[in-house]
């Protein structure tokens, strides 16, 4: 029982990546998944906003510098619209079925830049969030954090030709959405558990997994998660084959 790939439950399991631009939630998403994978879980890899034709329309139209207009409450509609179509079309539906959804931002996005950052009423945005998600909440969501956010910002322009409508919000913006991150966590620490990606990916990804043990016990077992299934995080490129690598060797080990 403790090297299934899901917990011991018929539905699926919902985890939610978290935090400021630059803190590695993508490298991490991507260990996480082949790893899932690897030991047979179906997983659905998900952004948001984004995640279906809607989402991705939606989110191209409030990301674009060009929309400095647009006003706080229509960005908050259109984030819960989004968020509406891909808990409608992909996450109800996939945790139905079984399946690992990762999600790359959630709800708590929407209360740590909309009400924090915006300043909109964090009530209106917590009911706002209750409907669009139809009540499903994350069964654990990780709070990835990595120096200020302003040097999270420079990473991320450092990969990009130019920034998107949020990342040009200024310091002030992004200090009170760091406050709002801070906040959730501690409002509920059972769900929400704090990573630091400060260090080495491969010490991060051991935290990652720690913090799922409860939810996938084989992440639990040192005989698969050493130090040698994390390290290939080290290495420039190394990691989708690392990983395929070493579950390949886990399997003949039998």
């Amino acid at each position: 029982m403790g090297m299934t790939a899901s917990a011991p439950s018929s539905r699926g399991v919902f985890v939610t990546f978290e935090g400021g631009d630059g803190a590695g939630k993508t490298t991490h998403i991507g260990f996480l998944a082949d790893a899932l994978e690897e030991r047979g879980a179906e997983v659905v890899r998900l952004r948001e906003p984004g995640g279906t034709p809607v989402g991705e329309a939606l989110r191209a139209v409030v990301l674009d510098p060009a929309h400095e207009s647009l006003a706080d409450e229509a960005e908050l509609l259109i984030y819960e619209a989004a968020r509406a179509q891909v808990v409608a079309e992909v996450i109800e539906p996939a945790l139905e079925r079984g399946a690992v959804v990762l999600c790359d931002r959630f709800l708590d996005s929407t209360v740590a830049y909309q009400a924090f950052g915006r300043g909109l009423d964090r009530a209106f945005v917590d009911a706002a969030n209750r409907f669009s998600t139809r009540g499903i909440m994350p069964d654990r969501t990780l709070l990835m954090t990595c120096g200020s956010p302003e040097e999270g910002l420079v990473r991320v322009g450092a990969r990009r030709a130019a920034a998107d409508r949020l990342e040009q919000a200024g310091a002030a913006f992004h200090g009170r959405v760091a406050a709002g991150f801070a906040a959730i966590a501690q409002e509920d620490p059972a769900r929400v558990r704090v990573i630091s990606s400060d260090g080495p990916r491969s010490v991060t990804a051991a935290m990652i997994f720690h913090a799922l043990s409860d939810l996938f016990p084989w992440m639990a077992d040192a005989r698969i998660c050493d130090e040698e299934y994390f390290a290939v995080l080290d290495v420039p490129g190394g990691r989708a084959a690392g990983a395929t690598s070493r579950a390949s060797q886990e399997r003949a080990r039998g």
